[in-house]
């Protein structure tokens, strides 16, 4: 249920954003319409954006109903307003809006839906076209009919007299002559003649033409507005979704890592860990962010763009420029995907480079060779930079280019659309939207191209996080996990158990027996390698014994709870490790209910409380990243606390004491032996008297038992004992 939960919480806000950006788009497709009607319909037409006009004089009415085949189109759209018989605040009301009517009747237009819009201006364009040409006394016309037109009439008014055959002669050859045209011209021919009806009725064209400007423009601006405010909408979603995924992402990694034994931490290492942890995640969110905001806003962009201008006669210019975007495209992308595909490889290189000069800086100033690691650095270094530069050259070449296209292909559309509206089949407010939509489809592959471009990265980055989250884990916790036995209590015994390293030609360890008891203190001793570190680092399961049993409180570690097994444990590494914090932070590590008295207890048993009460701050001094505010032995007195504090059942001590002098160490195990009496305590040691009062000490030698005993015992039975014994202490001292 919470994991349905999850999935819910990122599509939901995806669902949203996907249904803003098609608003969005739609809003930024709107734009350039609205910027032709101002130009074409509010400044070129005057404010007439229909060839339906809202007002016709009865002259006019009469001669389009003689006109046309289709009477009841016209006749059922138009209502007539009879002047006579209106009411004296009808007929103020009606002069109010048609100033000049007198005591003309008007045929007014009625509300119709948009069928019948259509239909209406199919039939009423050319006999209104006609009508208003005769009326208006076009030269031109009256010079090809011959006739004399008397003071006071039209032509209008002369042809409406003539006999139904002479009438239907001479308009239908005007009509003809007119039908040639291409159909942008009778729109404006149609838009003139109502302009024509509008001044003779008085309507103030001034006006009504600044009306409809600002009504278009008022609409513009609010549409900008909701587009606006939407894309602020967007991007604070899309941000708090991409960390979110970043959030969860690392969540998961550093889970994953979390449960990784030595095993895959040797496989992955610890830079590309760092690297996929933080780089690959930062790349995913950048490619979601552009994949949310790009791939779903520029194909509407795009397609939308393309359907306004499918009619337009300069379509072929967008198909050109399509062909010479998309070979530009592909051309950069053939030489920079390979290089997007080792760049995180390369990040990982000087990330393990720079991990190893500032952790090894102490031993590379020892040696003198800062000089060869600067050289080791500025390899990777360069090689990271040359990537990125041609990388960036290439994207830097982009740019250009797609602006260089783009300029071109304004050029094309200005030059051709200019003969166009020459021709008279093109306005300039058409032209500018075309230009618009042709810029709009142009950055619509634009912006998919960036996508590309970022693709090949993030889907590297996506298979590196994928290897780690479906990586199988060695030490896994059983399903049904077998509980301990109180009555065997702190007991630790290996069963013929045998260790090989997953990459190693030969066992580390070979058939290890030996039980350890609660109260006894069991030490392990042996040359560099002998394989001491290993043994005691599968009983907390770091690794696996690949063959035998290894048992602790009666059962077979492999079979019980993972977390269980080591909260039975206090585990002291060879090398002390501290975390950023304080003295307490660190000591609660393992006990979050440690009280003060207990914290005092565990810091006197490790020698630790003489040098924490010379601390202003005692117990809630800081401690640095690594413990490097505090000397080495200091931070192994603090580990050794850290575990005491725990109060387990069991120590395990890996070579913990070599960092302490003598007397501290003599001190710390006479306290700590004193305070753990009912413990089961495990130590490896390279000094004989760390060990000397062990009550079992097991010798090893190339992954092998070669003695067990006490110390006396050994001197006698194990002579690899003895030899490390006599070069460590004189025969005295044994």
């Amino acid at each position: 249920m919470k994991k349905k939960s999850n999935i819910l919480s990122f599509i939901i806000p995806v669902v949203i954003v996907i249904a803003l950006l098609v608003i969005q788009a739609l809003c930024d497709l709107e734009l350039p319409s609205y910027t032709s009607d101002i130009i074409n319909n509010g400044i070129q037409q005057g404010g007439i954006d229909s060839a339906i006009p809202d007002v016709l004089t009865e002259d006019i009415y009469t001669a389009i109903m003689r006109m046309t085949d289709d009477e009841e189109v016209i006749s059922s759209s138009y209502e007539l307003y009879e002047t006579s018989e209106l009411s004296s605040d009808e007929l103020t009301e009606l002069s109010d809006k048609y100033p000049l009517i007198s005591e003309e009747n008007l045929y007014i237009l009625n509300d119709l839906d948009e069928d019948k819009q259509e239909e209406l201006e199919k039939t009423i364009k050319m006999p209104l076209i006609v009508s208003a040409m005769l009326d208006s006394n076009n030269a031109s016309l009256v010079e090809s009919l011959n006739l004399e037109i008397p003071e006071g009439y039209t032509l209008l008014d002369i042809i409406m007299i003539m006999d139904d055959n002479t009438f239907d002669a001479i308009t239908t050859s005007i009509a003809s002559s007119l039908e040639s045209l291409d159909s942008s011209i009778l729109d404006q021919y149609a838009y003139s003649s109502i302009s024509n009806i509008y001044n003779t009725v008085g309507v103030d064209m001034e006006d009504y033409q600044m009306n409809y400007i600002i009504r278009e423009g008022l609409m513009m601006l609010a549409i900008a507005g909701v587009g606006m405010i939407i894309a602020i909408i967007v991007g604070f979603l899309i941000a708090r979704l991409a960390a979110k995924i970043g959030y969860t992402l690392r969540s998961k990694v550093v889970r994953k890592i979390m449960s990784f034994s030595a095993t895959e931490f040797k496989e992955f290492g610890a830079s590309s860990l760092i690297t996929r942890s933080t780089n690959d995640i930062e790349q995913i969110k950048m490619f979601f962010i552009m994949l949310l905001r790009i791939v779903v806003f520029a194909p509407i962009m795009g397609i939308g763009a393309f359907i306004k201008v499918s009619n337009n006669p300069l379509n072929w210019i967008i198909g050109l420029s399509l062909v010479i975007i998309l070979v530009l495209i592909g051309i950069l992308f053939g030489l920079a995907m390979p290089k997007f595909k080792s760049m995180q490889k390369l990040i990982d290189k000087m990330n393990l480079v720079s991990r190893e000069i500032i952790t090894g800086m102490p031993v590379i100033r020892t040696f003198g060779t800062e000089k060869y690691e600067e050289e080791r650095f500025d390899k990777a270094n360069v090689k990271l930079t040359k990537t990125n530069l041609f990388v960036n050259r290439l994207m830097g070449i982009m740019m250009p280019s797609m602006m260089l296209v783009m300029n071109i292909i304004s050029i094309l559309i200005v030059w051709y659309g200019a003969r166009e509206i020459d021709f008279g089949t093109l306005q300039v407010g058409t032209l500018l939207a075309f230009i618009t939509y042709t810029m709009q489809i142009i950055m619509s592959f634009l912006l998919i191209s960036l996508v590309s471009v970022m693709l090949p990265r993030a889907l590297v980055s996506i298979k590196r996080i994928k290897e780690i989250l479906k990586r199988e884990v060695s030490i896994v916790e059983p399903e049904s996990p077998v509980p301990f036995k109180e009555e065997e209590k702190g007991v630790v015994e290996f069963r013929d158990v045998s260790f090989k390293y997953p990459d190693a030609d030969e066992a580390m360890l070979k058939n290890i027996s030996f039980k350890a008891t609660p109260g006894t203190t069991t030490a392990f001793i042996g040359s560099t390698g002998s394989g001491k570190s290993t043994l005691i680092n599968l009983i907390p399961r770091f690794f696996d014994a690949t063959s035998g049993e290894i048992l602790v409180d009666g059962v077979n570690i492999k079979e019980a709870s993972v977390t269980e097994l080591r909260n039975r444990i206090g585990y002291v590494p060879q090398k002390g490790m501290l975390f950023s914090g304080t003295i307490k932070s660190n000591l609660m590590l393992g006990n979050d209910f440690l009280t003060d008295k207990e914290m005092e207890e565990a810091a006197r048993v490790s020698q630790s409380m003489e040098f924490i009460k010379s601390k202003k701050d005692l117990f809630d001094s800081p401690i640095s990243q690594g413990g490097s505010n505090v000397s080495g032995g200091q931070k192994q007195r603090l580990s050794i606390a850290r575990a005491i504090a725990k109060n387990p059942e069991i120590y395990i001590f890996d070579d913990s004491f070599s960092a302490l002098d003598f007397k501290t160490d003599a001190a710390l195990r006479k306290a700590l032996f004193k305070h753990a009496k009912n413990a089961t305590i495990l130590i490896v040691a390279q000094r004989i008297s760390t060990i000397m009062n062990a009550d079992n000490i097991i010798v090893l030698n190339e992954g092998e038992i070669v003695g067990s005993g006490t110390h006396k015992e050994l001197l006698k039975t194990c002579e690899i004992y003895k030899e490390i014994a006599l070069s460590q202490l004189k025969e005295e001292e044994l």
